[in-house]
C-alpha cells in the first residue's frame, strides 16, 4: 500500500539533507510543500522533477481527507515544510492524524529540525529538555509563562524577531533575570550565531541590535 512520507529538509544550508530524503523525494507521486516556491529551491538544486501542491496551515483542515484517499487510491504523498522536520511548529500534524485514523502507513524520515542544534549548542542540560514552541502572542501566553518558571528541566522555545526582546523580557520577569539561557538565530547558516549569559545579559547584549533571522531560545531549568 503508498503511504506519507514526512520528509524533514535543511533548516539552511541545502548539505543537511539525507541521501535517503532524496530518495523519496525523488520517487514519492506528489510533494506537498508549505512553500512551493521555497520547496522549489531545494528541488533545483538536486534537479529534482516533481509535482508540488501547497500544504500549509490555511489549507490542511480541507486538504487532509483528499489527500488520505489519494493515498488510498495507490499514490505515494511526501510532505516537506520551509525549513526542518513536518509537525514541530509546522504544518503536518492534521494529515498525520488523518492517516492514522484511516489506516494509511505514515513513515518519517529522520533529518534536520533547529532546536536540536540550538539544545546542544547552548551548554545547559540536554538530558532532560520541554519543547514549547512558539507561545501564544495574547490568550494564554501569561498562564504558559507562568508554568514555565516551575520546570525543572531545560526549556526550548522558537521566536521571530519581531517578539525576540518581547519574550526575553517576560522569561526574565517569570523565572528570573539570573537563569542562564543562549539565543541561536540562522543555525547552519553563514552568520549563525549563538549568545550565552543570564536572560538579564541577554536583554542587555541584543536591545542594541538590528535583530533578523529565526531565533531558538533556550532556558535553564528551576534550580
Amino acid at each position: 500500500m503508498a503511504k506519507l512520507y514526512l520528509v524533514p529538509t535543511p533548516i539552511g544550508n541545502l548539505k543537511d539533507i539525507t541521501f535517503r530524503a532524496l530518495d523519496v523525494l525523488r520517487e514519492v507521486d506528489l510533494i506537498l510543500a508549505e512553500d512551493t516556491r521555497k520547496t522549489n529551491i531545494l528541488l533545483r538544486h538536486y534537479e529534482i522533477q516533481k509535482m508540488l501542491q501547497s500544504h500549509h496551515q490555511h489549507n490542511e483542515h480541507k486538504a487532509a481527507a483528499g489527500l488520505v484517499r489519494r493515498i488510498m487510491s495507490g499514490e505515494n504523498i511526501a510532505l516537506v515544510t520551509d525549513a526542518g522536520t513536518p509537525a514541530i511548529s509546522d504544518p503536518g500534524f492534521l494529515l498525520v492524524r488523518e492517516c492514522i485514523r484511516s489506516g494509511v502507513e505514515v513513515e518519517c524520515l529522520p533529518g534536520a529540525t533547529a532546536f536540536i542544534p540550538a539544545l546542544v549548542n547552548s551548554g545547559l542540560p540536554a538530558d532532560r529538555f520541554v519543547f514549547e514552541g512558539f507561545l501564544p502572542h495574547k490568550k494564554g501566553r501569561k498562564s504558559r509563562l507562568e508554568k514555565m518558571a516551575g520546570y525543572e528541566y531545560t526549556i526550548i522555545l522558537y521566536e521571530s524577531p519581531f517578539r525576540l526582546l518581547k519574550t526575553l523580557t517576560q522569561l526574565a520577569e517569570y523565572l528570573g533575570n539570573d537563569r542562564r539561557a543562549s539565543v541561536s538565530r540562522e543555525l547552519t547558516k553563514i552568520y549563525e550565531e549563538t549568545v550565552r549569559g543570564t536572560l538579564g545579559d541577554l536583554i542587555q547584549q541584543l536591545s542594541d541590535r538590528n535583530i533578523k533571522g529565526e531565533y531558538v531560545i533556550v532556558v535553564e531549568g528551576k534550580r
